[in-house]
């Protein structure tokens, strides 16, 4: 609290656990419209306005008006400063209950928040980390003292800070496929706490750095040997995409299949050739398994599918029945949906496939300019 102006700052967990909470908030979001448009805040109960920064720098009259006064009021820019200053106009032009985003859109962007899945069978607990401002999810499995993380963000330190939190060691990093909508921050991690890195070999045909091939018949053992995790080969998003199986209960996808909806085939431009391996891992391959497992994605596309305290996951039988790329039964009609009509493609995601390769050394900047917006992985990310 700033005594001075009364103004309120709110930190990305603070606004996290709003949004996880579904409580009520309305932001304004001063940011000019095409980035507004392009990526915004999102939760149940949120209302949202957008009042580019420019229209407020002579006076918040324009704001004032819009503004309710029985809510906590949010102003948001790109990286803080903007929203202080006009956060500080509404609250000088009488208005309580005002705060602004420390960090601003940028700091949204890399903000994790780690939540307990559930429990393993010896004793062991798996962990998601939502990156609610982007759509990305990583895991941490962990049993015995030990750790392995899968789908791992560049935001390392987290990951570090929570490990050593529950005093665990991080023995492993796996990557599910070759990302192209967020820089994988498996290697790095890999290397500075010792462990081993993880990648599909069939997606690793570019990478400049050595890895283990994480291929089907090979088990990663964490802790105690009762929990492996098992790759199942599932091509369609990418080439190498393979899914891992913790604990004969816990799915965990990639980006092959979501909550709402199921990996795109186009990001490394390969649509056609892919759409048919795409058809047999959902349709066949991944039926074969047990209705019972809990699907656990890379990455989910809409808020709606963020479940109680902020889990995104559904029992692989449920989604048979509601996902609507797994009821698509035409061939056809199937190939139509994931190769046409697609959104954009995620941002400077050639760019980050090549940093994932190893190809391009891009410094902390430019990477996080290379992630800034939405997540796009899914068919029906519209």
């Amino acid at each position: 609290m700033n005594t001075i102006t009364g103004l309120n700052k709110m930190s990305p967990n603070e606004l996290a656990q709003i949004v996880f909470q579904k409580e009520e908030l309305f932001i304004i979001d001063v940011r000019n419209e095409s980035d507004f448009n392009d990526w915004r805040i999102e939760g149940d109960k949120i209302e949202i306005i957008n009042i580019p920064y420019f229209d407020l720098i002579d006076g918040v009259d324009p704001a004032l008006d819009k503004i309710p006064n029985n809510k906590k009021v949010l102003v948001v820019c790109a990286k803080e400063g903007s929203s202080q200053f006009v956060a500080e106009k509404i609250v000088e032009a009488g208005r309580t209950n005002v705060f602004y985003l420390e960090g601003g859109m940028k700091a949204w962007s890399e903000h994790l928040e780690p939540v307990k899945i559930g429990d393993l069978k010896d004793g062991g607990s798996i962990y998601q980390f939502v990156r609610i401002g982007k759509g990305c999810l990583s895991y941490m499995v962990v049993s015995n003292g030990e750790a392995a993380i899968v789908d791992t963000l560049r935001m390392t330190d987290v990951y570090e800070q929570f490990a050593k939190d529950i005093n665990v060691s991080i023995k492993h990093t796996i990557d599910t496929h070759l990302h192209a909508d967020h820089i994988s921050g498996g290697k790095k991690l890999a290397e500075k706490v010792g462990a081993t890195y993880w990648l599909p070999p069939k997606d690793a045909t570019e990478v400049t750095f050595t890895y283990e091939k994480l291929e089907e018949g090979k088990n990663i053992t964490v802790g105690n040997t009762t929990i492996t995790i098992q790759p199942i080969y599932s091509p369609g998003h990418t080439i190498g995409s393979t899914s891992l199986i913790v604990d004969d209960k816990y799915f965990l996808t990639g980006d092959i299949l979501f909550i709402e909806s199921i990996g795109r085939p186009d990001l490394a431009g390969k649509a056609e050739d892919w759409v048919g391996d795409l058809r047999n891992t959902l349709y066949n391959r991944y039926k074969e398994l047990s209705n019972d497992l809990i699907v656990l994605p890379a990455h989910f596309g809409k808020i709606t599918e963020l479940g109680e305290g902020g889990k995104v996951s559904a029992r692989m039988g449920d989604l048979y029945q509601k996902n609507p790329g797994l009821n698509i039964q035409d061939e056809v009609e199937f190939r139509k949906t994931v190769t046409e009509n697609l959104p954009p493609q995620p941002n400077a995601y050639q760019e980050i496939r090549q940093t994932n390769m190893g190809k391009i050394t891009a410094n902390e900047e430019e990477q996080r300019e290379m992630e800034i917006g939405p997540n796009r992985c899914a068919v029906h990310d519209k």
